[in-house]
């Protein structure tokens, strides 16, 4: 669909290439093309500005729910940035695109844990990079911004991460003394071909319960999940929080490298699925409090008869339709008749009364009283009705009888 004023942004050769490179029916990311959108933003005048706008129409598409061409988009998005010059960084650390980027991953949207963490990670890194560029000063105006008001971010991994670019050096390399050898400093120890196996193990079974919690916080929605799931998912995180104290302690005694390697990257993992997990927890809790204040604010003690409706309506009730039915029939047969017993009560007064009579027949023709009792007498079954008149100039509790 075009747009208003620049007309379709997949129109221009990078669009077309960053359409192609997010379609919803790829298997995987095609780097191929990834890398063709980077070139043709380094090398064409109108590429980055062409690039951005393709980008933020593809990275609309929450609007309906389509994530795999969001994720597709936030990695095109990540590899340009890593592979472009400051024409593009210049519009994509703009305060207003973070901002739109942050919004995404809003309660409104409520995207996938996958998506909400990259957007996380890319606003965390681009922010680190840029950071004394005052050219490129919106994304860390935001990022600060969201750590003030508390958004915990992921863990950087390091090892993962391929840097954007490399800082300039501001102070001079200072040389580092290497450590005196002391007798007894060294705690580190070699493992046996047994023991590495079942460290192996170990760290096997740590890495299958990471797997399983964060399963489940991708799945799961924050305070729609079931009892036991939720009973689980504590039950996991105290499990991992024990291994982490494990797997530390292993890090600062083991030798080897390429072992001690595989647990700082078991230990990075956990970090990040504890953050993970902090915000869902957060989430859950928010939920909750909303769900408790919706619950407390169904029914609206107001005058508005149809705003009661509505709001007794909202409660389920259960009703069944031909319940609901007579009930409507019931309401617009009193409506029709426009019997309202009160005002004809304030209108038949005691004077009325002396010179229009109050007999059955008089009231049952119509007579002279304002308000006609008619229907309602009518609508009594035959017997004794029995009506008590108080009034200054008649006895007390006179008792009138009227024969059906």
């Amino acid at each position: 669909m075009a747009t208003f004023f620049g007309g379709n942004p997949f129109s221009s050769p990078v669009g077309q290439k960053i359409e192609k490179a997010t379609d919803a029916s790829l298997p995987s990311e095609n780097w191929s093309l990834n890398m063709e959108i980077c070139d043709i933003i380094n090398e064409t005048e109108d590429g980055p500005k062409d690039a951005m706008k393709a980008i933020r129409k593809r990275l609309g598409q929450c609007a309906s729910r389509n994530y795999t061409v969001v994720m597709y988009t936030l990695i095109v998005l990540e590899t340009c940035v890593k592979n472009c010059g400051k024409r593009f960084h210049v519009l994509v650390c703009n305060k207003e695109f973070i901002t739109e980027l942050v919004k995404m991953i809003g309660p409104k949207n409520e995207p996938p844990t996958a998506v909400q963490e990259k957007i996380l990670n890319l606003v965390q890194s681009w922010a680190d990079a840029f950071r004394n560029e005052p050219e490129l000063s919106g994304v860390v105006q935001v990022y600060n911004d969201l750590k003030q008001k508390g958004l915990e971010f992921p863990m950087t991994d390091l090892d993962a991460m391929a840097p954007i670019h490399t800082p300039q050096r501001t102070l001079p390399e200072v040389g580092v003394p290497a450590p005196c050898d002391t007798v007894g400093t060294n705690l580190t120890v070699s493992l046996n071909p047994d023991q590495i196996c079942k460290l192996t193990s170990e760290v096997q079974v740590v890495q299958r319960n990471m797997t399983v919690l964060s399963e489940m916080l991708n799945e799961l929605v924050p305070g729609k999940e079931e009892p036991d799931e939720w009973e689980l998912m504590k039950e996991l995180y105290s499990t991992c929080q024990a291994m982490q104290e494990r797997v530390v302690e292993l890090i600062s005694q083991i030798s080897d490298d390429d072992i001690r390697a595989d647990l700082l990257g078991v230990n990075d993992g956990l970090n990040n699925l504890f953050l993970r997990y902090t915000r869902y927890e957060k989430s859950r809790l928010h939920s909750s409090k909303e769900q408790k204040n919706g619950e407390a604010a169904l029914i609206d003690l107001s005058d508005s008869g149809s705003g009661l409706d509505q709001q007794l309506g909202a409660l389920s009730l259960k009703a069944t339709p031909s319940e609901l039915k007579s009930m409507s029939s019931l309401a617009g047969a009193i409506k029709d008749d426009e019997f309202d017993m009160f005002d004809q009560s304030r209108n038949a007064t005691y004077e009325s009364s002396k010179i229009g009579s109050s007999t059955y027949e008089a009231n049952k023709e119509g007579g002279n009283l304002p308000g006609n009792l008619a229907a309602a007498a009518t609508s009594q079954p035959k017997g004794q009705i029995s009506v008590s008149i108080t009034h200054p100039e008649l006895p007390p509790k006179l008792s009138v009888g009227l024969s059906g």
